[in-house]
């Protein structure tokens, strides 16, 4: 595990240059917490991609802190700094249920962002845990999209349904449904179409499925994932929005975070969604998808220490 943090570290360095620098600049730059600091903090946060809304409670946990603990120095508030952005982020007990029991997980997200690759990632992740893994190939407008996962599903070591270009996906989904509870299949992993000729048949079309998912595996727990792009900035937030318009959002795959500048939207999704982030990527390989962790991500930020009971 130390591996993946070395590697969120260096991964982070473009988004560490963007906001950590900044603050730094800020606490160094005042010798006393007024006004005019927090609105210097308070810029740096927003032009860091950590959004309004974020910054916001961020700042507002701040000065309650200041205040309680009599703090005169900006430098002895970073570390209050620092928790607040960690709490700000924390994805909640039960955010991994499905791994414990028998589910159906939609992976949604326009094309281009690592769907695809997602989708093999997490299929790798699972079969690791001992899970017995099927991959729903529902993305079938992209040609390549089938090879893509059954190359992904090959290198995982489990089984895939569909994945024929053109078929109508929500007949792949009710297949690999009918094939999960035949197969007692811990975890049915679905890939669907990042774009149709429209947003509005794209939507309906994941309505459909949902449908489908619901009538035919009732009992199953059910997660909708979407995966957005880290470097896309803001962008990404507004793809979850249009999403979350359609689908029950219960989790966020956040992927490229080793090449933005943007790393703070992490922090701006949870907030503004409140849809917690459950995987991060920082590279190309099936180890470089790890859960989501707010301690270590933002101590990866700030280039803490790793602070792991474990001794991880």
């Amino acid at each position: 595990m130390a591996g993946f943090f070395s590697r969120l570290k260096e991964g982070l360095t473009k988004t560490r240059n963007n906001i950590v620098n900044g603050i730094d600049s800020v606490f160094s730059g005042f010798s006393s917490i007024d006004e005019d600091f927090y609105e210097e903090l308070e810029e740096i946060l927003i032009m860091g991609d950590i959004g309004v809304n974020a910054t916001e409670k961020i700042l507002e946990r701040l000065r309650e802190q200041v205040k309680e603990n009599h703090i005169k120095e900006p430098e002895e508030c970073k570390e209050f700094l620092i928790q607040s952005i960690k709490d700000q982020m924390q994805t909640g007990e039960n955010a991994y249920e499905f791994e414990l029991r028998q589910s159906v997980v939609l992976i949604i997200g326009v094309n281009g962002v690592g769907k695809t690759t997602s989708v093999g990632k997490l299929a790798g992740i699972l079969k690791a845990q001992g899970k017995k893994v099927l991959i729903a190939a529902a993305d079938t407008y992209r040609a390549a999209a089938g090879e893509q996962l059954a190359e992904w599903a090959k290198r995982a070591g489990v089984d895939m349904i569909g994945g024929t270009e053109g078929a109508d996906p929500a007949s792949v989904v009710y297949d690999a449904v009918n094939a999960a509870k035949a197969r007692h299949v811990d975890v049915l992993l679905c890939d669907t179409a990042g774009r149709l000729h429209n947003k509005k048949n794209l939507m309906e079309e994941l309505k459909k499925i949902n449908r489908i998912i619901d009538k035919e595996f009732p009992d199953a727990h059910r997660e909708n994932l979407v995966v957005l792009d880290a470097t896309t900035g803001q962008n990404a937030l507004n793809q979850a929005k249009e999403f979350g318009e359609t689908a029950d959002l219960t989790g966020i795959i956040l992927t490229k975070m080793d090449g933005t500048a943007k790393g703070g939207i992490a922090v701006a999704i949870q907030s503004e969604l409140n849809i917690p982030v459950k995987y991060i990527g920082v590279g190309e390989t099936i180890e470089d998808l790890q859960k989501f962790d707010s301690e270590q991500f933002v101590n990866a930020l700030f280039e803490k220490e790793e602070t792991n009971e474990d001794g991880e």
